[in-house]
């Protein structure tokens, strides 16, 4: 080797000195890689990633609308449930998610009611469950026990079953009144069954919206119900499940129909109404005193109007009289402010 090729002092110095710099770029680099991908992730805006074994059909949108209107499902559930039940029911939406079939069918645990239901016109069939605990206490107040339930585990007979039938069907009505304000549908009942086996509604791989509510039972009981919509019977009123659909539908005046059919609820409640003949004050030693045919002095005059409250509020005034040998009063007019009185 000559003289030529030998290397100085200096230059292996400088030599040394750039693989060091090397080494701390490269020692940089490394710790600023998640951030240098965060950016290159940020950059990508248009680009989403996208999962073929479980692709999100439903936008947060579409959940979002699902989620109102099973509120308001829930509302009216409540109602239903515990009029007809005459037990306090609280019912609460405590989820709404998208998930496979096959993922929903391994999460239900055996026995479970399932209802097979049919939303006309909307293509196929959704499943309704509800947990063993709010099936047994329905049953049980229905047979005119507490509503207390059967804690084991076990299957409806065929009277459990067809009386579930009967209240699966006035949970669907509820359920059409819940999705008037976006799509009208007409509920029916395909099938109950009692077990956690569904009938095979959609693959194992479609994509399903999941509503999932809690019953809480007279504060004693709690259960679930679930409400599965497989993808292809809300795919043609996908238009329809936005916000701006839902803000535009509550918006609308209330049509003849619908509100004659409010009336004829209302007009089957029962008020309490009293008329006030008039007051006096009186001592102790008078009240315990008072006997058959002692006269009271009120402060009303027999031309003064009396006062009828209705659910204990002052609503009209009224003049005394009789009719068919009872006594009874004649409404003159209405009361539009209480400083009159």
């Amino acid at each position: 080797m000559s003289d030529s090729d030998n290397l100085s002092q200096n230059e292996i110095d400088n030599l040394l000195s750039s693989l060091t710099s090397n080494l701390e770029e490269s020692e940089t680099e490394k710790n600023y890689a998640p951030s240098l991908l965060e950016n290159m992730d940020e950059e990508k805006k248009g680009y989403k990633l996208y999962n073929f074994r479980r692709p999100d059909k439903f936008s947060k949108d579409h959940l979002k609308v699902l989620q109102d209107i099973h509120k308001e499902f829930s509302r009216q559930l409540a109602l239903l449930l515990s009029a007809y039940l005459r037990l306090n029911m609280d019912v609460e939406v405590v989820s709404v998610d998208q998930l496979t079939y096959e993922e929903f069918t391994r999460s239900l645990p055996n026995p479970i009611t399932v209802c097979v239901l049919e939303l006309n016109p909307l293509p196929g069939q959704i499943v309704l469950v509800i947990s063993h605990e709010v099936t047994f206490c329905i049953v049980d107040r229905m047979l005119g026990g507490p509503g207390t339930g059967d804690p084991k585990p076990r299957d409806l007979t065929d009277i459990e079953e067809a009386l579930t039938k009967r209240v699966f069907e006035k949970m669907t009505k509820t359920l059409e009144t819940a999705w008037k304000g976006i799509f009208p549908v007409r509920s029916s009942v395909v099938g109950v069954d009692n077990n956690a086996i569904l009938p095979q509604l959609a693959s194992p791989g479609e994509i399903t919206a999941l509503t999932t509510l809690e019953l809480q039972i007279a504060d004693t009981q709690s259960g679930l119900l679930s409400l599965c919509f497989p993808y292809p019977v809300l795919e043609t009123v996908l238009e329809q499940l936005s916000t701006q659909q839902m803000f535009r539908s509550r918006g609308l005046a209330s049509s003849p129909e619908d509100k004659q059919h409010i009336l004829d609820k209302l007009g089957n409640s029962t008020i309490d109404v009293n008329v006030i003949l008039g007051h006096t004050n009186i001592t102790v030693a008078d009240f315990l005193d008072l006997k058959v045919g002692d006269v009271l002095r009120l402060n009303k005059s027999v031309n003064d109007n009396l006062v009828v409250n209705v659910n204990e509020k002052p609503k009209f005034f009224a003049r005394p009289g009789t009719k068919k040998d009872k006594v009874a009063v004649t409404i003159t007019n209405e009361i539009d402010n209480l400083e009159n009185l």
